[in-house]
C-alpha cells in the first residue's frame, strides 16, 4: 500500500489544535496563566502533535509517567504555519537537501524538526497507509510559542479517559473533534515531505 503523509487537524478559522502531555501540575499552571508557565522548561525541545489519537498512544490515554494530563493547544494559523517552514525532517529527503551533510547541518540548527509516525486509531491500532506530523520546538520558537502563538487551551485528560474505558469495556467511544487535511502550499509540501491522498499515487 502507498504510505499517505499529510496533515491531519482540527481546526477552524481562528486557528489549528495540538495537543501535549505532561504532569498535572504544568497543566494546571498552564490554564491558570492562559499559556505556560511554572514547570514548563523553555530550554528543552517540545513536541507538539495535531493527532489526537496519537497522544493518546503516546501518553496511553494519559496514565504514563509524566503524561497524566494531555492538554489541547489552539495555535493561530500564522503560529503554526511558521513553526512549520522552520521545520526540518529528521530522516534526510534527498528532494529537500543536496547531500546528506547538508541536511544533518541543516538538521543541527535549526529550532524546529518533524517526523512521520505511524498514525494511530482511537484504540490506539495502528492505520495501515496513514503517517501523522510530529513536531519537536525549542529555542526561539519556543519562546514565541508561549508568548504569542497559544490562543487557547482546554484540558481533555477526562476524554482521554473516557476513551480507554470505552475501549476496556467495548461501549461506543464518546465523540473527538474532527481532524481534517490541513493543505499548505507547495514550498511546505516539499519541505515537510508530504505526500498526496492514496488515490493520487
Amino acid at each position: 500500500m502507498t504510505e499517505e503523509r499529510r496533515i491531519y487537524a482540527a481546526y477552524d478559522d481562528e486557528g489549528v489544535y495540538v495537543y501535549q502531555a505532561f504532569k498535572p501540575t504544568i497543566v494546571k499552571a498552564a490554564l491558570e496563566n492562559k499559556t505556560f508557565g511554572r514547570g514548563f522548561n523553555l530550554e528543552r525541545m517540545t513536541w507538539i502533535k495535531p493527532s489526537f489519537a496519537w497522544m493518546l498512544y503516546r501518553s496511553g490515554y494519559a496514565t504514563k509517567t509524566r503524561q497524566e494530563a494531555i492538554l489541547k493547544i489552539k495555535l493561530s494559523h500564522d503560529g503554526f504555519l511558521s513553526i512549520l517552514r522552520e521545520s526540518v525532517e529528521t530522516s534526510y529527503n534527498p528532494r529537500v537537501y543536496e547531500s546528506a551533510d547538508d541536511w544533518r547541518i541543516t538538521l543541527k540548527k535549526s529550532a524546529v524538526r518533524h517526523q512521520w509516525d505511524p498514525e494511530r486509531y482511537l484504540t490506539l491500532g495502528k492505520h495501515p497507509t496513514r503517517r501523522a506530523i510530529q513536531i519537536g520546538i525549542r529555542g526561539w520558537v519556543v519562546q514565541k510559542y508561549v508568548s504569542e502563538w497559544i490562543i487557547g487551551l482546554e484540558e481533555v485528560t477526562a476524554l482521554a479517559h473516557e476513551i480507554k474505558e470505552a475501549k476496556e469495556q467495548k461501549k461506543d467511544f464518546p465523540s473527538v473533534p474532527e481532524e481534517r487535511v490541513y493543505e499548505v502550499d507547495d514550498e511546505l509540501v516539499r519541505r515537510l515531505g508530504i505526500t498526496g491522498t492514496i488515490d493520487e499515487q
